[in-house]
């Protein structure tokens, strides 16, 4: 397992970079802009962790702008933590064995989210290429907000 990032919701890119890049001195390393969802990324690492983060895509801190204004109130601003891991089934069926309710299954053997105890989201991540759709994986639904 690798630790990947953790994602923060941000209303102003602009007044954000100021913070994180100037002020706070974290750097861009990768943007990712989609017009379908109406979403742009960001992500940042420390100093330390600017050649890790370009050669491996972690340690970040990943901002993330949603188009479409939208205010988060009650620490909804806080989005989730994100692991890569060599075998997605075999994580989320420990997990599910041990009464972790899995709210995104990996129906596409790369994708799955689950809620700690404390209700933060955390996102796993297939290591490498997506693993084949497999049941009981495949045909699950989703279980709620991730």
């Amino acid at each position: 397992m690798r630790y990947l990032h953790t994602m923060v919701r941000v209303k102003d890119i602009d007044q954000s970079l100021h913070f994180y890049c100037t002020l706070f001195g974290l750097e861009e390393v990768r943007r990712y802009e989609n017009e379908k969802g109406r979403f742009t990324l960001i992500f940042l690492a420390a100093p330390g962790d600017v050649e890790a983060a370009r050669a491996n895509a972690a340690p970040c801190l990943e901002l993330t702008y949603n188009w479409d204004s939208e205010d988060y109130a009650g620490g909804r601003n806080f989005g989730h933590l994100a692991y890569e891991v060599d075998d997605i089934y075999a994580i989320c069926q420990k997990l599910m064995d041990n009464g972790v309710v899995i709210n995104r299954p990996p129906r596409d053997g790369h994708m799955a989210f689950v809620r700690s105890p404390d209700g933060i989201s955390i996102e796993i991540l297939q290591k490498g290429e997506n693993l084949a759709p497999a049941e009981p994986w495949a045909s699950m639904q989703n279980t709620g907000n991730w």
